[in-house]
């Protein structure tokens, strides 16, 4: 994970707050564990992407900001820069919406991302998410409020884009 963080700061730092110059192996350390801990009080789930020939890490995706009363959630998801532009994070996507969606229980996901990041938005709307709406002040980053296109995948999006 930590060498895939690396690679990869020039391309996501703009939109991942936690991916920066200077990111260190005890953050790498710091973040796996605060997975597990997370995991296992079921508040948000982060699932590493590995390559299915050798298990190589390809960037990570999670379900967080569960609010189960209204059974949605968000989704956001990297991939690190050498392996862009494979259908990685869209196949990914599809997966992790399955589970929120069967086992977790949910009725809707939510990807939030700036709207200038046009790669999370490509696979928003490959997976079959709708846009619905510029949000004011949705995402914070880097100590300053963003604007976020805002998109929702309901089971049956997901239906019908596999």
């Amino acid at each position: 994970m930590y060498a895939a963080v690396i690679e990869s700061i020039p391309e996501i730092s703009p939109w991942l707050p936690w991916c920066h110059a200077g990111y260190s192996r005890e953050e790498t350390a710091g973040f796996i564990k605060l997975a597990g801990q997370a995991w296992a009080g079921n508040s948000h789930y982060q699932f590493a992407i590995l390559a299915v020939t050798d298990a190589a890490f390809l960037g990570g995706i999670a379900i967080s900001h569960i609010a189960r009363p209204n059974r949605l959630a968000n989704v956001g998801y990297w991939v690190r820069t050498s392996r862009t532009r494979q259908g990685i994070a869209s196949a990914a996507v599809r997966l992790v919406s399955r589970y929120a969606f069967g086992t977790l229980g949910l009725s809707r996901l939510e990807i939030a991302c700036i709207p200038t990041n046009a790669s999370s938005r490509r696979v928003a709307e490959k997976v079959g998410a709708k846009f619905e709406a510029v949000a004011r002040n949705r995402l914070v980053m880097h100590g300053a409020a963003y604007a976020a296109a805002l998109y929702s995948l309901l089971p049956e999006d997901l239906e019908k884009s596999t």
